[in-house]
């Protein structure tokens, strides 16, 4: 038997034998999937969300940094009379610093695109409204 007469029995061999298999469960009802997808927003979560987003960095701006002052005169203090824990204690200050910046840009960002998000939403909504009145009335001229 050739190399091709073998390889063209072997092939056929194996996919005789085996069946395709997804490696996923079936979605659920309702959960994509299927053809009855649902592309909705809701303006209210998406404003609660930006409201809370925005009353958090209204909190941390304020409560994130009550203890900077305190905590850097003790370091500037321990450091000058020769305690380790001074230099300590101020990179525990630069790292909350940034840590707290990082978080406060985080917050900002989410509300802003969010605010953004709303607003493109609700003028992708009046497009479509214009458009479909537009397709209506295209209708009576036929």
């Amino acid at each position: 038997m050739s190399f091709d007469e073998e390889w063209a029995s072997v092939r056929s061999t194996s996919t005789a034998s085996v069946s395709m298999r997804l490696n996923q469960v079936a979605p659920e009802p309702g959960r994509g999937g299927g053809g009855n997808a649902d592309l909705s927003v809701d303006q209210d979560k998406l404003g609660a969300i930006g409201s809370a987003a925005y009353a958090l960095h209204g909190r941390l701006v304020k409560d994130g940094n009550h203890a900077r002052t305190n905590t850097t005169e003790a370091a500037t203090g321990m450091s000058s009379n020769g305690f380790l824990t001074g230099s300590a204690m101020s990179t525990v200050q630069e790292t909350w610093s940034s840590q707290l910046n990082t978080l406060l840009d985080a917050c900002a960002n989410i509300s802003n695109h969010l605010d953004y998000s709303a607003a493109s939403h609700a003028k992708e909504e009046e497009d479509i409204r214009a458009a479909m009145a537009a397709s209506k009335i295209n209708e009576y001229f036929k």
